[in-house]
């Protein structure tokens, strides 16, 4: 596990780039002819949103 120090504007803006990438991310997906790259984009978007809500969760508290 790792553990970040960032302040509250480092995250936002770390999630705000993440929201940001994981919308273009959908619409690659989307548009990926190809299953075994799909899924590998797909296993992408799955690692990154659990970042962003871990990220989000931290804003909150």
């Amino acid at each position: 596990m790792i553990h970040l120090d960032l302040d509250e504007n480092e995250k936002q803006a770390l999630s705000a780039a993440l929201k940001s990438y994981l919308s273009d991310l959908s619409y690659e997906i989307a548009d990926t002819d190809k299953k075994s790259f799909r899924d590998e984009l797909k296993t992408k978007r799955e690692h990154l949103q659990r970042v962003l809500d871990a990220i989000d969760s931290a804003s909150n508290t």
